[in-house]
C-alpha cells in the first residue's frame, strides 16, 4: 500500500471497515472527521460493549499470528 494511501483519511476508513467486516465487526460510527480535514483524523466512535469485546480479541488473535 503506498503512503499517500495511508495518509488518506477515506482510504483508512475503507480498509478499516473491510478489514473489521472480515472479522465479523462494524463500528456503526466509523468515518472520517470532516471537522478536521488538516489533521486526517478518523472517527472510531462509541459501540457496545460486546462489540468492543469481539475487537479486543480480535486483535488479540491477530498479534499471536
Amino acid at each position: 500500500m503506498a503512503i499517500e494511501e495511508q495518509q488518506d483519511p477515506f482510504t483508512a476508513v475503507e480498509n478499516l471497515k473491510t478489514a473489521l467486516a472480515g472479522a465479523g465487526i462494524v463500528l456503526p460510527s466509523l468515518a472520517v472527521d470532516i471537522a478536521s480535514p488538516a489533521l486526517k483524523l478518523v472517527e472510531l466512535g462509541r459501540v457496545r460493549a460486546d462489540v468492543a469485546a469481539r475487537l479486543a480479541d480480535a486483535l488479540r488473535q491477530e498479534g499471536q499470528e
